[in-house]
C-alpha cells in the first residue's frame, strides 16, 4: 500500500479556487521546471567548457611546447634538439590527457588511446618539421633572412611559427649578423651580440618589425615572449623594433 505523505494530505484538503482541475497529480509528484536563473546558470557552464575548450586547444599547446624547451635548454642545459624533443614530448602528453578526458565515456579506451596519440604525435611533429625547415616570405623582411633562416636556433624557429598563427603580420627584420655588419650600420661591434653564430652552432636571436603597428600589439607581442622564456629588448626610434633573444645555458 502507498504511503500518504503530508503534502498529499494538504493538496486534498486545499480550498476550492485553490484547487486546479487541470492537475492529475498531487505536488509531490510534479517536478518543477529549470528557473530563468538555472537556465543561465547552465548557459554560463556551457560557454565556460567552450571557452576552457578553445584556450586549451589553441593557445597552451603551444604554450608548453615552446616554454619547456626553453626551461629544459637554459636552466637544465639541455642541447637544442633535445629540448625541443621533451618540449615536444609534454606537449603531446598534455593533448592526449585533453582528448582523454574529453571522449571518457568510449568504451574501447585502448583503441581510442592508440588512436590519439598517434594522431596528436604526427600533427604535433608535422607542426615542428614546418617551422624548422620554413619561412613563409610574408614573415620577413627579405630574401637574404630566408637563407639565413635555417641558422637560427630551433627553439626560436618554432616560436616563430608558433606566433605567426596568432599575428600573420609578424615580419622578421633581421637575424644573423658580422661585425662588419654592425660597422656598415655605422653602429660599434658588439662583442657578445647573440645576433652572431654562437657556441651551440646557432644564432640566438631575431629582430622584429614594431613600425607600422599598434603600441597594444607590440607590447603584447613582448609580453608574450617573455613568459615563454626570451629576453626582449624594446629599441625605438628610427629603426623602432622588438629585439627578441634566448639566452645561453645557465
Amino acid at each position: 500500500m502507498q504511503k500518504v505523505s503530508q503534502n498529499d494530505i494538504e493538496w486534498l484538503l486545499q480550498k476550492k479556487e485553490q484547487f486546479n482541475p487541470n492537475t492529475l497529480s498531487s505536488p509531490s509528484s510534479i517536478s518543477s521546471k529549470p528557473s530563468t536563473k538555472q537556465k543561465r546558470r547552465s548557459i554560463g557552464y556551457y560557454l565556460t567548457g567552450f571557452l576552457f575548450m578553445a584556450v586549451s586547444l589553441v593557445i597552451l599547446p603551444f604554450f608548453i611546447l615552446i616554454r619547456t624547451a626553453v626551461h629544459l635548454n637554459i636552466s637544465e642545459q639541455w642541447n637544442a634538439w633535445g629540448a625541443l624533443l621533451g618540449g615536444t614530448g609534454v606537449c603531446i602528453l598534455f593533448l592526449s590527457l585533453l582528448f582523454f578526458f574529453v571522449f571518457r565515456k568510449v568504451k574501447n579506451k585502448k583503441l581510442m588511446a592508440k588512436l590519439c596519440v598517434s594522431s596528436i604525435s604526427m600533427l604535433v611533429g608535422g607542426f615542428i618539421i614546418y617551422g624548422l625547415l620554413y619561412l613563409n616570405s610574408v614573415n620577413a623582411k627579405s630574401d637574404e633572412i630566408r637563407d639565413v633562416y635555417r641558422s637560427l636556433h630551433p627553439i626560436l624557429r618554432v616560436a616563430v611559427t608558433s606566433t605567426t598563427l596568432a599575428d600573420n603580420e609578424l615580419v622578421i627584420t633581421d637575424i644573423s649578423r658580422t661585425q662588419d655588419d654592425y660597422i656598415a650600420m655605422g653602429l660599434t661591434p658588439l662583442q657578445s651580440s647573440m645576433h652572431y653564430e654562437q657556441e651551440t652552432g646557432f644564432v640566438h636571436a631575431i629582430d622584429l618589425r614594431t613600425i607600422g603597428h599598434s603600441e597594444i600589439r607590440n607590447v603584447s607581442l613582448e609580453w608574450g615572449l617573455n613568459l615563454l622564456g626570451f629576453k626582449t629588448i624594446r629599441h625605438v626610434g628610427t629603426a623602432d623594433h622588438l629585439h627578441v633573444a634566448l639566452p645561453l645555458s645557465n
